[in-house]
């Protein structure tokens, strides 16, 4: 899934045009079409603050945006500043540990 597509369904889900999205979120409505096609260059890629503003428009989910454009969420950040020797050694994990890993996650709660 990329960014333009997640976009897209939230936007229909919301039975919102192009065009009422733009209007709602004070952009031009040539910037939407580019963002939903991904038609944007490097410099031109939808800010953290533009994100923000479309998770709430649209009550979609700002985390999974922020990933689809490339960016890491402020919560995820923090984490990774404050232990990023284990972040490195997830990072290097092949599929099989990965997947034990988020196996042995799912039997934790929020707070083990």
């Amino acid at each position: 899934m990329n960014f333009g597509r997640r976009l897209r369904q939230w936007r229909s889900a919301k039975s919102m045009t192009q065009f009422e999205l733009a209007d709602h979120m004070d952009v031009n409505m040539s910037y939407n079409i580019k963002v939903e096609n991904e038609e944007l260059h490097f410099g031109d890629y939808p800010s953290e603050k533009f994100i923000h503003k479309l998770a709430i428009e649209l009550k979609a989910d700002e985390d999974e945006l922020l990933l689809l454009a490339d960016k890491v969420p402020a919560l995820i950040l923090r984490k990774i500043r404050q232990r990023p020797g284990l972040f490195h050694r997830i990072a290097k994990m092949n599929k099989k540990l990965l997947g034990a890993l988020e196996l042995s996650m799912q039997t934790m709660g929020p707070g083990d």
